[in-house]
């Protein structure tokens, strides 16, 4: 049986608003290479499809930003919508849209959009800020306490690693396997301002250690706080940006929904005065770079204890622990079912090498399975 996201009770004071982020690339239907011609994309789109599009930092990648919600069912269709909006206006720029974490074959325009914070940016990064585009999954879960924010980023650092593991959808880089599920995550290691949310005491803390690295030159402003999780700069929102983009809409879903449900957890932790874990910063790393490299099918750190155990048990155990979360939001059933999917079909990631596989490399045969993923509604 297949579950559809149940509605949450928006009346419920405990119901946690809903908004996901998502970054596309365009690519040749030929030769999978990207395509420089987001702004004819964007300047096609209308209506509300317009007003949710966002100019990205290549010119061959769009972003898409859904209303809030507090339900995964109207989560759903809005993303099923600004897929289908953005890939009929892809390919009629003669393009094709595709949800894939990194860059698959090549990139051969890597200028970026005429705007001056774009400019200021490869200007102080020099060749990172002119890699292969990138894209990932941005999930927002409503928090205006910023203080609570900052505490609950703490209490995520032991399982943000799973959550990665979940989405990992990027592993081709020119045209070739990288053996990393997530090739997206080992190409942002190279900006100075991503990576594990540092443990902070406060807010205030939080805030003084932004200026420090503003000031230090490390970041250009507030905006680029890349952390994997952190409270958005732009909204009243925790923001988790661990994860690639992920190939078909219910994989978004889902990890929307663990993600509020990760969020709500930790809150109640937070409010129950439980004590974040205090992890060394190089076993997060760690924790992090194994999730890229082995994705759900071989092992994750579990930061709890320290050692490597089956990607599949932490999985798990991150639903045991968020059950009751799911449950209060009317999602538990289907978080379970589409897991279960998962676990039969494979991440994107999975799902990318079968078909390698099943073709003989064929790269070609890969980006047509994803582009038939990322429309499919």
């Amino acid at each position: 049986m297949t579950y559809r996201p149940a509605r949450a009770t928006a009346s419920d004071a405990a119901t946690l608003t809903l908004g996901v982020e998502e970054e596309y690339l365009l690519l040749d239907p030929r030769t999978g290479e990207s395509l420089p011609v987001a702004d004819r994309v964007l300047t096609a789109l209308s209506g509300s499809a317009r007003e949710q599009s966002r100019q990205e930092f290549r010119h061959s990648m769009v972003e898409m930003v859904t209303p809030v919600t507090a339900d995964l069912t109207e989560l759903r269709t809005h993303l099923v919508a600004l897929r289908r909006s953005v890939g009929d206006a892809a390919e009629a720029a003669g393009a094709r849209l595709v949800a894939v974490g990194a860059t698959p074959v090549h990139e051969p325009h890597r200028t970026v959009p005429d705007e001056p914070r774009y400019h200021a940016m490869s200007r102080r990064f020099g060749p990172v800020a002119h890699d292969p585009a990138v894209c990932g999954c941005h999930v927002h879960v409503g928090m205006s306490d910023r203080e609570l924010a900052v505490q609950v980023c703490n209490h995520l650092r032991p399982w943000l690693p799973v959550v990665q593991a979940i989405t990992a959808n990027s592993p081709l880089h020119d045209g070739r396997d990288t053996g990393h599920a997530s090739w997206r995550s080992m190409q942002l290691e190279r900006w100075p301002s991503i990576g594990p949310t540092p443990h902070f005491e406060s807010v205030a803390d939080y805030d003084a250690t932004v200026a420090e690295l503003i000031n230090a030159g490390i970041m250009l402003d507030a905006a680029m706080v890349y952390w994997y999780a952190r409270p958005s700069a732009a909204y009243p929102t925790v923001e988790v940006r661990v994860g690639d983009v992920c190939p078909a809409v219910d994989d978004t879903v889902l990890v929307a929904g663990l993600v509020r449900a990760l969020v709500a957890t930790m809150a109640d932790d937070v409010r129950a005065r439980v004590p974040a874990r205090r992890i060394r910063d190089c076993l997060v790393s760690a924790a992090h770079w194994r999730a890229a490299h082995d994705g759900l099918e071989g092992d994750l750190i579990d930061l709890r204890a320290g050692v490597a155990r089956p990607a599949w048990d932490l999985v798990g155990e991150l639903v045991d622990t968020v059950a009751p979360a799911l449950t209060r939001h009317g999602d538990l059933d289907y978080v379970r079912d589409q897991l279960a999917r998962l676990r039969r079909d494979g991440n994107g990631a999975t799902r990318q090498r079968r078909v390698m596989a099943r073709t003989g490399d064929d790269v070609r045969a890969v980006l047509d399975h994803l582009a038939a993923e990322t429309r499919a509604a």
